[in-house]
């Protein structure tokens, strides 16, 4: 597993990150034998949010944790909050920080948390409110680093006028089909293709300028939640050249999609979502890869794009 050092940050994290988003499917037992996996594979870092099973996520992974011989201090520990999908609402209020945050310690059964992440803008946040809740999270030990999740640089900005703890962490969707972050600066002032719409204001090079670390999610999924490129039909020539550098470098197509992301020199981390010990495997091949400036290229224009 190749890992990472966090600017402001953790030292020597995984590059793959383990989503708990659908543990909530698997018994307490099948859950731990998926953490332990996880941690097999040199995974030391573990990612949730409130609004994952509204809570199930956490309280699973905590009943789990402890049937596993994983200590405490040897992993990494991530949450989200904001998402209330049952009150059709998303919150950053200072209020809803805080009890977020004890309910993410509760259902996790652990006295801190290593990360906690905005997640999505709140369209009536006050940063002045966040970094009261970030002090008092700080101070009382609950959570030891902070960030955000899909917010875009000006946000970040204003959320940094008054927080004055460093933002360590931005949760982006990445991939070969959903490659967004990087298109517009290919496509620029081209009128001929939609890939030249500034989608997100330059985040990743906002990111890379701040020391940011970027988190990939649904690095394999087909939009949002469309199932998985990887042996799809409809991305034949996709496929082809996955299949063909997975012979090359000896691991699955899924590994070398994965590659893609760790080859980009922002050094983002990636999220693996699944709950299948083999599938996740597959995902951590991809630290054995070290893909070639034109076979990057190569895999970016299968997936649909083109040169100007």
């Amino acid at each position: 597993m190749k890992m990472i050092d966090i600017k402001d940050g953790p030292k020597q994290v995984s590059r793959i990150i383990l989503g708990c988003m659908r543990m909530p499917a698997l018994s307490v037992s099948d859950a731990a034998r998926m953490i332990e996996t996880a941690s097999d594979l040199g995974i030391n870092f573990f990612d949730h949010a409130t609004c994952y099973g509204d809570g199930e996520a956490e309280l699973r992974f905590g009943e789990a944790i402890k049937q596993t011989s994983l200590k405490r201090e040897d992993i990494f520990l991530q949450s989200k909050c904001g998402l209330h999908f049952d009150r059709k609402e998303f919150d950053w209020s200072k209020k809803d920080i805080l009890e977020s945050v004890d309910g993410i310690l509760q259902r996790l059964q652990t006295d801190y948390i290593d990360a906690l992440l905005l997640h999505r803008p709140d369209l009536l946040y006050d940063p002045e409110e966040i970094a009261e809740a970030f002090d008092i999270l700080e101070k009382e030990g609950k959570v030891k680093h902070f960030g955000i999740s899909n917010v875009m640089p000006l946000q970040i900005e204003l959320l940094k006028k008054y927080v004055k703890q460093p933002l360590i962490f931005n949760q982006l969707q990445f991939s070969l089909d959903q490659s967004q972050l990087i298109d517009s600066a290919l496509y620029l002032n081209n009128k001929t293709t939609e890939y030249s719409i500034d989608r997100d204001n330059g985040v990743l090079d906002y990111c890379r300028l701040h020391d940011i670390t970027v988190q990939a999610w649904s690095p394999l999924q087909i939009g949002m939640f469309k199932g998985c490129f990887v042996d799809h039909p409809d991305f034949p020539e996709l496929n082809a050249v996955l299949g063909k550098l997975g012979e090359k470098y000896g691991v699955p197509k899924t590994a070398i999609a994965i590659a893609w992301i760790l080859r980009h020199p922002a050094k983002m981390q990636a999220i693996a979502g699944t709950m299948n010990p083999d599938h996740l495997k597959d995902i951590c091949d991809a630290t054995k890869v070290d893909l070639t400036h034109n076979e990057w290229y190569e895999l970016y224009l299968a997936s649909g794009k083109f040169l100007p």
